[in-house]
């Protein structure tokens, strides 16, 4: 009989919040203040790479254990050359170079083995139609590259294929604003992934006064070109990342609590509330911003769209149900930090379940289940969803639960101290 968790979480911040505020600070007028920034890998990296173009960093560490940092940005962005380690972030990878072409900057871009393997083309080609020149040492549209800006100019509408990742149209609208003319920018014909990460970047802009306009079919944008000020901003919890802990509530069917759920939210991890409770779940929104989930003994099925990051621990939990799931447009999580749909239908399957990955879906049959060794691909994400399987199937071993750190470095320990829970009620 399974014994459930029962435990209140505090996550880290949004790990895709605190390096769109990172970006923008680099480039206000004046300097700016972000409470509750996260510190992970993928941030570190980001800090990095901004100190390298001359913003100024300043860390303050808080009684509550959380990282305020003041961002003062540079008279003038350095120019270079410049080198920038990627690591396996995207952010910075996408975001960065953006960001070297408005400085006029010449950088050379490289990072982790797997990051070489991730797509860069889209967001690389629309900064070659804005003029910066980009030589490439290895593959074209791939790490490692050179890029020199200096002949940068603007006012031509940008076109970009946006199927890949959000990030490619992320990475210039988050800078528009600081281009001599602003920036038209327009989703080539096809599917756009993770449309939600693309809004959240255009309510980012607007609430820090940034103008920016979408257009009625939402594949266009128009940012205008202005000055943004200094700013000071508290970053939310990474809801995404919460979500391993409160579906270990219907795994155990135990309750989990993670404290300051936003009312409101522009992040893609909001919709574990609609999820879980499609599954099974009851959850509750107190007025204590406790967002509290309670497994009822049942696992429900699910058909979904769209779930962007959110995938690898709902095909776990999907792993779990009492009948068949079908997760759909995800195929951009091909190109994440490892092909997660690959590796997702190759470990879901050693635990007894019946996977099938098409281009952009999984389909997920449960089936009697029965202990593995998950692997990890060096995929936070594929790592927290292995933890979730532990949970549920005795016996289930997590290779390199540390590259976790990526996004939550505190992963393993808040995880054990959760699962401690059920132990203590058994």
């Amino acid at each position: 009989m399974r014994t459930g968790v029962d435990a209140i979480v505090s996550v880290p911040a949004s790990k895709s919040l605190t390096n769109r505020y990172l970006i923008l600070a680099a480039l206000a007028s004046s300097p700016s203040t972000i409470h509750n920034t996260l510190i992970s890998r993928d941030t570190e990296l980001m800090l990095d790479a901004l100190a390298a173009f001359g913003v100024g960093i300043e860390r303050v560490e808080c009684s509550d254990g959380s990282t305020t940092v003041h961002v003062t940005p540079a008279a003038e962005l350095a120019r270079g050359p410049l080198e920038v380690q990627c690591g396996l972030a995207g952010t910075v990878m996408r975001f960065v170079p953006p960001l070297a072409a408005v400085a006029g900057a010449t950088v050379k871009f490289d990072g982790d083995p797997a990051a070489r393997l991730r797509p860069m083309a889209p967001v690389l080609d629309a900064l070659e139609t804005l003029g910066a020149n980009i030589e490439y040492a290895q593959e074209p549209g791939m790490l490692p590259f050179t890029m020199d800006a200096s002949a940068l100019r603007s006012g031509e509408q940008v076109v970009i294929d946006a199927s890949g990742s959000s990030q490619f149209i992320s990475a210039l609208l988050l800078v528009g604003h600081a281009l001599p003319g602003g920036l038209t920018l327009r989703a080539a014909n096809g599917p756009v992934a993770s449309p939600d990460h693309i809004m959240m970047t255009v309510q980012t802009l607007r609430e820090l006064g940034v103008k920016i306009t979408v257009d009625e079919d939402g594949r266009g944008w128009k940012v205008a070109p202005g000055a943004l000020a200094g700013f000071t901003v508290t970053v939310e919890p990474d809801l995404s990342n919460a979500g391993p802990f409160l579906a270990a509530a219907l795994a155990s069917d135990g309750s989990v609590g993670i404290r300051h759920w936003p009312t409101t939210t522009t992040q893609v991890g909001g919709k574990w509330v609609q999820i879980l409770s499609q599954m099974g779940a009851e959850v509750h929104h107190g007025d204590d911003a406790v967002l509290t989930v309670r497994g009822t003994g049942k696992i429900h099925g699910i058909n979904y769209a769209d779930a962007s990051e959110l995938a690898p621990t709902l095909a776990a939990l999907c792993a779990l149900a009492d009948s068949p799931s079908k997760l759909t447009g995800i195929g951009h999580l091909r190109g994440h930090e490892t092909d997660r749909l690959a590796a997702l239908e190759t470990e879901l399957n050693k635990v007894g379940v019946q996977v099938v990955a098409t281009a952009d879906s999984l389909e997920i049959t449960p089936a009697e289940l029965r202990a593995a060794d998950i692997h990890s691909y060096e995929d936070h994400r594929m790592a927290t969803a292995g933890a979730l399987l532990g949970l549920a199937i005795e016996g289930i071993r997590v290779e390199n639960i540390a590259t976790t750190a990526k996004t939550m470095p505190q992963f393993p320990q808040l995880w054990a101290d959760m699962a401690s829970t059920a132990k203590a009620r058994g």
